[in-house]
């Protein structure tokens, strides 16, 4: 155990440097929130220093059972950590901090604050970084580190990583794959804040937007989101964005390094996930068109292509109150928010590789229905897809949505409405922000009491985490030598 604590030191050490950067927005504006940053870097350094002091004796690589302690103490610590600042200027409870600031780290957009606009740009900038950092993943950018110390991160890596086949490498070197996907990141990231500049926006809030953007965080300065601006062009380019970070980041490493454009017509995932997009854009704009949502089909398009795709790639921002539209069209977007981002990605869900493999494998059941002596393999682009991994997919698909049942109940039994209820933790576990009834796009969580903010706080992390990275320290197996 203090060998994993002695890993968490430079990890938190790492965390504590980003804080200085609200710390430093804080001073060139000249906002009232500096000395809570003050005391929020010292406190954290300070901890890091300790644990460091403490477990440096125990320095050890890491075996894959330390992995996962390490990636669930990391999702855990660093959310409470995060909420120094929020806790020193704002008026609030822990329990609404922790939540803010878990939905920042796991890129869920969920909030509890109102007043964004009058928040200290330190503040909002703070919340943003949460989604970026949390977007690849804090452990992703410490295993580009640790080598450095001594210490491998393959399990960690393996543990933090989205997707049912974890196995496969970008580059000889782990931390070698684990920088390639944060220059990629970086730069795209870099890309949205330029080209939302250039739709209009200020410098601020493009670096903020492009944030939660590239992070699929969905968290925004303005309490009525992307809606605040009432700009096409600004819709448009967060589209593109959204879209490009709901695909894989190594199908992007490969197209930069020599693989173009047919790297990403292979990509059998992206393909899915654009088609799905489109045929659902188009239907849900046709459906509002009839229901007499909106006047006309271009007016209808605009609205539901940019929240439709906000919500199915689990970022979460919004320029409508689609709460209000007819309630098959936010169902749907819910629905899309579980299956449409791929692997690799920084969205939520089961992920489209899985929704793949499962499609195949009902259909290899059903040919054997008809043909019960044939050998049917499962392909997927080409490529077979052992049965390990389909009984994998399985696995998780069931274990996935039996959470999201329980967590369901949980709420019911609080006494929320079950519309709210499903809503909030459909969004929560796939880690999509806004969901509807009380905790719609014109609303935020913060009616919720104690008990069910928590509720939803541990569905966002068990979102983030894939569900049986969580449950596994949990098993008796785990803690046996």
């Amino acid at each position: 155990m203090l060998g994993v604590l002695y890993v968490l030191s430079p990890i938190v050490f790492i965390f504590g440097l980003f804080m200085c950067v609200p710390w430093c927005v804080s001073l060139w504006y000249g906002d009232a929130a500096t000395s809570a940053y003050d005391e929020s870097v010292a406190i954290t350094v300070a901890a890091a220093a300790l644990l460091w002091l403490v477990t440096r004796a125990y320095r050890r690589d890491l075996k894959t059972r330390d992995g996962f302690l390490v990636v669930l103490l990391t999702w855990t610590l660093l959310p409470a950590l995060a909420t120094l600042p929020l806790l020193f200027y704002l008026d609030t409870s822990f329990t609404d901090a922790y939540f803010e600031t878990m939905s920042g780290l796991t890129t869920t957009g969920a909030t509890v604050y109102s007043g964004l606009d009058k928040l200290p740009p330190s503040i909002n900038l703070w919340r943003h970084l949460l989604n970026w950092l949390g977007g690849m993943g804090i452990i992703v950018l410490a295993v580009a580190i640790l080598p450095m110390l001594g210490i491998g991160g393959r399990s960690m890596f393996k543990a933090e990583t989205p997707g049912p086949m974890k196995d496969s490498k970008l580059t000889p070197r782990m931390s070698q794959t684990a920088k390639a996907l944060w220059m990629v990141y970086a730069g795209v990231t870099l890309a949205c804040i330029l080209s939302l500049r250039v739709a209009g926006m200020t410098w601020f809030d493009a670096v903020c937007h492009s944030f939660s953007a590239m992070s699929l965080g969905g968290f925004s300065t303005h309490d009525a989101s992307v809606g605040f601006f009432n700009s096409v062009p600004i819709e448009v380019v967060l589209s593109v964005f959204q879209v490009i970070a709901a695909g894989n980041f190594a199908t992007y490493f490969i197209m930069m390094h020599g693989g173009g454009l047919r790297a990403w017509w292979a990509d059998v995932e992206m393909m899915a996930m654009l088609r799905i997009l489109i045929l659902s854009i188009v239907g849900v704009s046709l459906f509002l068109l009839w229901q007499g949502t909106y006047p006309d089909f271009l007016t209808s398009l605009r609205y539901v292509s940019f929240n439709l795709i906000t919500i199915a790639t689990d970022c979460g921002f919004a320029s409508t109150d689609f709460g209000q539209w007819p309630l098959f069209a936010p169902m749907t977007m819910l629905f899309l928010s579980s299956i449409a981002a791929c692997s690799g990605s920084t969205g939520g869900g089961v992920k489209m590789i899985r929704t793949l493999i499962l499609a195949k494998q009902a259909e290899r059941e059903v040919q054997r229905l008809l043909h019960p002596n044939a050998l049917i393999t499962v392909k997927l682009g080409g490529a077979l897809i052992e049965n390990k991994v389909v009984f994998s997919v399985l696995a998780f698909i069931f274990v996935y949505f039996m959470t999201a049942v329980g967590l369901t109940f949980l709420l019911l039994v609080s006494g929320l409405d079950f519309l709210s209820s499903l809503s909030a933790i459909i969004a929560c576990i796939n880690n999509a922000g806004p969901g509807l009834g009380v905790v719609g796009p014109a609303n935020n969580y913060q009616p919720l009491t104690d008990f069910q903010t928590w509720v939803c706080t541990v569905a966002m992390l068990a979102g983030r985490l894939e569900v049986l990275t969580l449950l596994i320290v949990f098993t008796p197996g785990f803690w046996r030598k």
